[in-house]
């Protein structure tokens, strides 16, 4: 019990971290000034990081002491949480493109620089003197590795805590039990995404130098495109919680006592088979050396028979139709899954204008128990209405169509896009520029010194933003802060719908049918989040059921293995990529290069995020049709009606069910150890 409760908050630990992280992509996107395909490999590399020792670990780490190796990855987790936390502590104080009369600055400078002699050459020499310290200091660094590394270095520490976890769990239990104690520890990881996003959202409201600025003195707000929220804080935390995870595992005992219950079948520990415990009677050491002796020579053999037995398996495996078929829609769907979660919070952000603390608020309070709730109820419809192999096939195909075709619906359910003027409209109010670049400048703004790399947007009288005070020919200026208020502003008083000049700091809001927009999505996200986890367990089950049993746990590694490698590290990457192509205004480096991306097109991003996930879910439903008709060819009228129980008449011709029963029988009279870890 103890074993279960601390393998249970471990499970929470590492879930709670891996979702804050998703919560903070657009935090980090926008701290080290970086595009979101490099955020989609800084998300990869958590992947990259546990293929690196899943092998060893796996077949190893059952040879070792269990409990002490996962306390091990939960000390590697929280440091690698840790690291992750750290750019924040060397890379100085978040800097943000704004004039300078809204940092509290002592002297009155126009915005719109008719002629440079107008500012003090003081107060010209300090910010060029600041420029430069700061292009120096970031020339040297590149903070956005060391986050990358941590992430790479929690994938690692997380590695042993599944497979070293469930094997202890199902090596000690009572066999009843068994599957029961499973799903505790897999029910307290739901939660932990749960709070990982709730986390993510109370984080997003501090700002991101809290407890060394003046709070009074930043002048741009969470829905800034610039505002950066506390995003190392929920590391700390995280990483804290890893370390107290880890803890309990350290005093654990290597081996547990087998329960009484227990029968000695091929489930049973391999440690009570073939390892003495210190307990039993120290009189017959020289048997228990003959008996040690054998064991070895037996290992050896056992070793060379599974080098010879890898590729015929592998063959075995892979000459199954179903189950390939199967591996290349999950891996197909889990693409179009993994971009879609990864970049959900940015694309909430930028299409309906939201903050990035609503949006991590909204996902973790009603996405997450949707999804849940979704799997939950894919397996209780198994049991309740005895679902066959066919029918689970026919259960997951129907739960993506539909999930898919109500992702569908979203295309229509966007906001239009921001009036930015030289961006999306003109500055005198007309349809959309076409050459981004040149249309920043315009007769209202031509007496003035602005560059088209700044980004400092005003929100003008006539509800249009502007992107920096001195594009819109702003003379004047009054307060400072958050407070600050500009007048005489030229491009605002040509606007075809302006009454008057002026503009205030920070962009305007979206049109007013966006909140309403932002609720339909909500909700048809919720019910398609749903309708898409109902499939969860049936094709799982279904994966299970087609392979026959002494190849089911390699076939499983193989299936996440695949997963991973070709979904869990690409996916981010170029959805990320995908997304770039949106951008229509970049933010600039102090030492010049492309920062972060400040707007985006909304029309633009909604099909490029929407098409390329529903592209990538409707080739995945192909191939579930393709293993729905394959299991139905070769499956008879009574296969179809049999229940989930263990059988597996759907899955093959008469033959290999006659293998399945040799296999079933070689099984229970032979045991071969690591059977649960062996990949």
């Amino acid at each position: 019990q103890i074993f279960l409760g601390a393998l249970s908050f471990v499970y929470f630990a590492k879930a709670l971290s891996g979702s804050y992280l998703k919560s903070t992509i657009t935090q980090i996107e926008r701290r080290f000034d970086i595009p979101s395909s490099l955020v989609g490999v800084i998300d990869g590399s958590f992947e990259i990081g546990n293929l690196l020792i899943i092998i060893l670990v796996s077949y190893f780490g059952a040879k070792l002491h269990r409990p002490r190796i996962i306390g091990a990855g939960c000390l590697i987790m929280s440091a690698g949480t840790f690291l992750i936390a750290m750019p924040q502590f060397f890379m100085g104080r978040y800097r943000y493109e704004r004039f300078p009369s809204t940092i509290n600055s002592t002297v009155s400078l126009s915005p719109c620089l008719q002629d440079k002699s107008q500012t003090p050459l003081s107060a010209l020499e300090k910010s060029q003197a600041k420029i430069n310290a700061g292009c120096e200091k970031e020339a040297g660094s590149s903070m956005w590795i060391y986050v990358l590394l941590g992430n790479l270095l929690r994938g690692i520490g997380e590695t042993p805590i599944q497979p070293l976890g469930i094997a202890y769990i199902d090596d000690h239990a009572v066999e009843e039990n068994a599957a029961l104690y499973i799903g505790c520890v897999q029910t307290v990881a739901i939660i932990g995404p749960i709070f990982g996003f709730l986390l993510g959202s109370l984080c997003a409201k501090l700002y991101v130098d809290i407890g060394f600025v003046d709070l009074d003195s930043v002048p741009i707000s969470p829905k800034d495109a610039q505002w950066v929220g506390a995003w190392w804080l929920g590391y700390l935390i995280a990483g804290l919680i890893s370390i107290l995870a880890g803890i309990p595992f350290w005093f654990l005992p290597r081996h547990l006592p087998s329960p009484e219950g227990r029968k000695d079948s091929s489930s049973s520990s391999e440690h009570s088979r073939f390892i003495t415990e210190d307990s039993k009677d120290q009189g017959t050491s020289s048997w228990q050396q003959a008996k040690l002796a054998e064991m070895a020579k037996g290992k050896s053999l056992e070793f060379s028979c599974r080098l010879i037995n890898f590729l015929p398996s592998l063959k075995n495996l892979f000459g199954n139709p179903v189950y390939i078929l199967y591996l290349c829609a999950s891996i197909i769907q889990f693409n179009s899954l993994i971009g879609m979660v990864t970049y959900k919070p940015k694309y909430i952000e930028q299409q309906y204008g939201q903050t990035s603390s609503k949006t991590n608020f909204v996902i973790g309070l009603i996405n997450i128990p949707a999804v849940a709730f979704g799997i939950f109820s894919g397996g209780l419809i198994m049991k309740r209405f005895g679902v066959g192999v066919v029918g689970a096939a026919k259960l997951s195909l129907g739960s993506s169509f539909f999930g898919y075709l109500l992702l569908l619906s979203l295309f229509a359910m966007g906001c239009g896009n921001s009036e930015v003027a030289g961006l999306t409209v003109s500055y005198h109010g007309a349809d959309p520029v076409s050459d981004h670049e040149q249309a920043l400048f315009s007769e209202c703004n031509s007496g003035c010194s602005c560059s088209r790399n700044d980004w400092d947007p005003i929100c003008g009288d006539n509800g249009v933003t502007y992107v920096s005070p001195c594009l819109a020919g702003c003379r004047a200026s009054n307060g400072t802060g958050k407070n600050t208020v500009f007048f005489n502003c030229s491009c605002v008083g040509t606007f075809e719908s302006s009454q008057s000049s002026s503009a205030v700091v920070g962009p305007c809001q979206k049109g007013n049918e966006c909140p309403k927009m932002f609720l339909y999505f909500l909700v048809i996200s919720v019910i398609t989040s749903y309708t898409l986890s109902v499939g969860g367990t049936p094709g799982y089950i279904l994966l299970l059921r087609c392979i026959k049993p002494h190849l089911k746990s390699f076939a499983l590694g193989i299936h996440t293995l695949a997963i991973r490698v070709l979904a869990g590290i690409p996916a981010p990457v170029y959805f990320g990529v995908a997304i770039d192509t949106a951008c229509l205004k970049w933010g600039s480096k102090r030492c010049g290069g492309r920062g972060a991306c400040r707007l985006y097109d909304s029309s633009a991003l909604r099909y490029v995020y929407l098409g390329l996930t529903f592209v990538l879910g409707t080739v995945s439903i192909f191939f579930s049709v393709a293993v729905l008709w394959v299991l139905r060819k070769k499956s008879s009228p009574q296969d179809e009606t049999l229940s989930a129980n263990g059988e597996r008449g759907a899955c093959g011709t008469k033959s290999r069910k006659d293998n399945f029963v040799n296999s079933d029988q070689l099984i229970q009279s032979t045991y071969w150890p690591e059977k649960e870890t062996r990949l």
